[in-house]
């Protein structure tokens, strides 16, 4: 689903990543761990399509994105790739139903068909009764699931999460960690998640760590 091959990155005399060869199934919950520094978030940039590599390859769904020109990467990521940060990037001037739309409209889809695919996954997550709210007006665990409904809204092959649950308190973040599991056996989908948090990366179907730009 996902393979990654022989992939460096460096910023200037700075090697943040150092060979990393990585394979990841397709329904399969991944956490990244490691201390920070480690090259944790840059790697998952790169699966991402946020940040290129300066060697190396990287497939999804047998697709190798470095041969994509940028308009259809752009296309490519819309539609295959759903993000879940720790600071949720809700737009403040937008509705909750607003918001988990907004890639859907990137994508061309009709607005009705685009409303409704975010209701049903607003009332999935919990919170169809806070589709008309604004974020200020929401609580920090729910604006969370308003980010993982946008993620979702494209239905994309694989969501990337990067300390999704870093902002949380303890009750909202057994609830997230649960709703990643629920998520993948509803949607079918890949979970790659950034964490420092032990709970949810011992859950995980697997755990890679990091040190020093390698997976060991």
């Amino acid at each position: 689903m996902i393979r990654i091959e022989n992939i460096y990155k460096s910023f200037g005399d700075l090697i943040v990543l150092k060979g990393i060869n990585l394979s990841i199934n397709k329904a399969e919950i991944v956490s990244i761990v490691g201390p920070s520094g480690a090259g944790k978030t840059t790697l998952l940039q790169i699966i991402g399509t946020l940040s290129q590599a300066n060697m190396g390859n990287l497939y999804i769904n047998n697709v190798l994105l470095s041969k994509l020109s940028a308009n259809k990467l752009a296309k490519f990521r819309n539609q295959n790739i759903g993000f879940v940060f720790q600071f949720h990037h809700l737009l403040p001037e937008f509705t909750a139903l607003e918001n988990v739309c907004i890639p859907a409209y990137i994508a061309g889809r009709n607005k009705y068909e685009a409303e409704e695919r975010a209701k049903d996954l607003l009332s999935f997550l919990g919170v169809a009764h806070r589709l008309t709210h604004k974020p200020a007006e929401l609580s920090g665990g729910e604006q969370q699931r308003i980010a993982v409904a946008r993620a979702l809204i494209n239905n994309p092959a694989v969501v990337l999460a990067d300390e999704p649950s870093g902002n949380l308190d303890t009750k909202n973040k057994e609830e997230l960690h649960k709703l990643f599991f629920e998520l993948r056996n509803k949607y079918n989908q890949t979970f790659v998640i950034v964490t420092h948090d032990e709970n949810l990366a011992n859950i995980s179907d697997r755990i890679i760590r990091m040190q020093d730009g390698l997976i060991i």
